[in-house]
């Protein structure tokens, strides 16, 4: 009798273990990576300083501020400006300080990508979605575009799931004015009316990104004299945007030498990747997936092929798993056959990720000499 109880406790275990993550767990995983990873930057710097020379937080602040006063003088005209326009609203709104609104606006979109990847697909994608890209942490916590491109790309595909077209238009074509590469979510949803021979929703998506893009390049034709002054900021007389798949990646490697944990962790991501795309196109559960939500598929495989063709060799590489974020559900899909399903794996994940996330951000190099010290 005592080992038929042992052994239905240990399968009752186990299948605790493998249990779905339910939406308060993934919401409770979710502010536990934020709390450590707050709590290790504050364990070695001021957090507002932190923010402020973190990526682009002090270019987004200044463009929000712009904006709030619409006062451009002296401004340059670079990274893409949708997200500095929420910014902006959030401080009109809330009177709180640019710094303040940028980590508002980027918490908040990360907690909402995660709560449309539960709804989107399930727990274990959300959850390993949540714990597994330090960039995707970094960009949460300390500031920046991505969570709230992805928030507005995964709140257009639920738009399309549940057929809802000019809702799903409206989202994509505002995540393109935060991320440019936003733009693969609205072609898909364009292909996919095309193809059904919806011609109504169709016009009306057109429409919808047409005015979108109008309304966002109309302040930049008559304060800088060109309507697309964001994207000629990522020109470079050197280089195109885009060129042959893998070139950039492979250039930049051996053009910029990098520690080995740096080239470990960026091909390892990109080494991830690529299975994936390679399960998309061998694996019949995805295809059963595609053919169901095709403008996902069609998102995905655009957008990864565009950051395969990145042609920065600078920033192709070691910004790849930064690059890669918006399309990791699908992904993680594509190879769901392949991950773990187990929840103490994603426990461990979200314990240790933050912590080494914050010490990425600070630079490991510095967080060792203070140790040090």
């Amino acid at each position: 009798m005592s080992v038929a109880i042992d052994v239905d406790k240990e399968s009752k275990l186990h299948w605790n273990w493998r249990s779905p993550f339910g939406v308060g767990e993934l919401g409770l995983l979710f502010f536990l990576t934020g709390l450590l990873f707050a709590g290790t930057i504050l364990c070695f710097r001021d957090y507002k300083s932190a923010v402020s020379s973190f990526g682009d937080s002090s270019a987004y602040t200044d463009i929000a501020s712009a904006i709030r006063h619409w006062n451009f003088s002296g401004l340059q005209a670079k990274q893409f400006w949708g997200y500095p326009y929420f910014m902006a609203g959030v401080s009109i709104t809330t009177r709180v300080p640019f710094v303040a609104s940028l980590l508002l606006v980027s918490f908040a979109s990360s907690f909402i990508s995660i709560a449309l990847a539960y709804r989107l697909w399930d727990g274990w994608v959300a959850a390993l979605f949540a714990v597994l890209n330090f960039d995707w942490m970094q960009r949460s916590f300390l500031g920046g575009s991505e969570p709230l491109a992805v928030a507005l790309i995964f709140g257009a595909f639920l738009a399309v799931r549940k057929d809802r077209f000019v809702l799903a238009a409206l989202l994509a074509a505002l995540s393109t004015i935060v991320r440019p590469l936003g733009i693969c979510c609205l072609i898909g949803i364009g292909v996919v009316l095309l193809h059904r021979r919806e011609y109504k929703k169709l016009a009306g998506a057109v429409l919808i990104g047409a005015a979108v893009g109008a309304l966002y390049v109309l302040p930049l034709a008559t304060q800088f004299g060109d309507p697309l002054a964001t994207v000629h900021s990522y020109g470079n007389s050197n280089y195109s945007l885009f060129g042959i798949p893998f070139y950039a990646i492979i250039k930049g490697t051996m053009l910029y030498p990098a520690p080995w944990t740096n080239l470990t962790l960026d091909f390892g991501w990109i080494a991830l990747v690529l299975a994936g795309v390679l399960a998309m196109w061998f694996d019949p559960r995805f295809r059963e997936y595609a053919k169901r939500n095709p403008v996902e598929a069609l998102f995905a495989v655009l957008y990864l092929l565009a950051v395969f063709c990145y042609n920065y060799p600078v920033f192709a590489r070691s910004n790849f798993a930064r690059f890669a974020i918006p399309a990791l559900p699908i992904v993680f899909i594509a190879l769901s056959r392949w991950v773990p399903q187990d929840r103490r794996i994603l426990w461990g994940l979200g314990v240790v990720s933050p912590v080494l996330a914050a010490a990425s951000a600070l630079g490991i190099r510095n967080v060792a000499h203070i140790l040090m010290r």
